[in-house]
């Protein structure tokens, strides 16, 4: 946070379980507090100020709301509202995102965030864990249109920052380095099973789904841990460590030494790859999967998706497979993603409800 007034950094943002705000500015920390005071249980932000900085635009928002915008008298503490991001979105109806956190079988502490459809009770729940993708990224507290809709369909959602996940620091961060399918997924597998001792979620209950990293997460989950999930499904997601690092887009290159020391050297750590592939291991996958690809995905190529496909159809398992012919990685023509959401929908359902 910069004041051009004043040309000073007055203060700077971080995010653990939600967003802090530590404050060099006894001025600029006096207009926070006031502004949250007239907003509890939301987060406050200020997008910019007048030149004379007595006037400012403010956004609040929440996990039930994806944001408001007001005008600000600074001298005055009055607000007028501007604009809402989403006006059709009724809070009320969306499902509140709590932070949680769970000790790893070697002692981490993992943060994740776990949301209960509204009016659920709390127990003995059909779940969606979903893994983030990165993996070196991380989920957040706010608002999360996927997390509402399966909440909206009577599904919880589990989401976890699993080790690697950034935010947390340097060794949080490189304890996840060769560590795919590893210690990486036994944070998401220590996570389940918290869930279920808990007896928030049901056994017979759980699928798992992701998106490129999280992609790869779920396919681990289903070949590494094949009792623990119901279903499962695959958005953009590596099915083969060894054809990933092979297949890397030119605009990679220079990052290819680091993704060798951060995943593994497909010479120098030929068995940690092996045994972090997904594809080498789909005899042990046992349940209905649905995968998503994108037809010209530069960072993970579709024949990442045509061959754990083709490997579970040789050996009869359920396979909806649906290929976007128009996308890359992920889906952004909103008939796509209509689409791919329309089946999720479906899958879940039968396999989760009606099962």
């Amino acid at each position: 946070m910069y004041s051009k007034k004043r040309k000073v950094l007055t203060g700077v943002s971080y995010t653990v379980a939600k967003r802090e705000i530590f404050f060099f500015d006894d001025w600029r920390k006096d207009i926070q507090n006031k502004l949250e005071r007239k907003f509890p249980g939301y987060e406050v932000g200020i997008t910019s100020f007048s030149k004379d900085e007595k006037n400012a635009i403010v956004v609040t928002y929440s996990d039930k709301s994806r944001g408001t915008y007001y005008s600000y008298d600074v001298e005055k503490n009055e607000l007028n509202e501007l604009a809402k991001i989403s006006p059709w979105l009724n809070e009320d109806h969306m499902a509140e995102m709590k932070p949680i956190t769970y000790t790893s079988r070697d002692g981490l502490t993992i943060p994740g965030y776990l949301t209960l459809p509204v009016g659920s009770g709390g127990k003995n729940l059909p779940f969606v864990v979903h893994p983030h993708g990165g993996p070196w990224a991380r989920d957040s507290w706010g608002y999360n249109s996927e997390v509402q809709f399966l909440a909206n369909r009577g599904y919880a959602i589990f989401q976890m920052n699993f080790r690697g996940s950034t935010g947390y620091g340097r060794k949080f961060w490189e304890s996840s380095f060769k560590q795919w399918g590893k210690t990486m997924q036994d944070d998401i597998t220590d996570g389940v099973n918290w869930l279920i001792d808990q007896g928030i979620a049901d056994p017979d209950r759980i699928a798992i789904y992701g998106a490129s990293y999280g992609g790869y997460a779920t396919l681990a989950g289903l070949a590494f841990t094949p009792d623990l999930y119901t279903c499962g499904v695959d958005y953009v997601g590596v099915s083969s460590l060894f054809t990933f690092m092979e297949s890397m887009p030119p605009y990679w290159e220079l990052y290819r030494d680091m993704m060798y020391e951060m995943i593994g050297h497909p010479e120098n750590d030929k068995e940690l790859l092996a045994a972090s592939s997904p594809l080498l291991h789909v005899e042990n996958i046992k349940v209905p999967l649905f995968i998503a690809q994108g037809a010209n995905d530069p960072r993970v190529k579709k024949a990442e998706s045509d061959q754990i496909v083709e490997a579970l159809k040789t050996r009869g398992i359920d396979v909806p497979y649906m290929v976007k012919d128009n996308e890359g990685h992920g889906f952004y023509n909103e008939e796509n993603q209509f689409d791919f959401y329309r089946e999720m929908e479906k899958f879940l359902e039968k396999h989760l409800i009606k099962s």
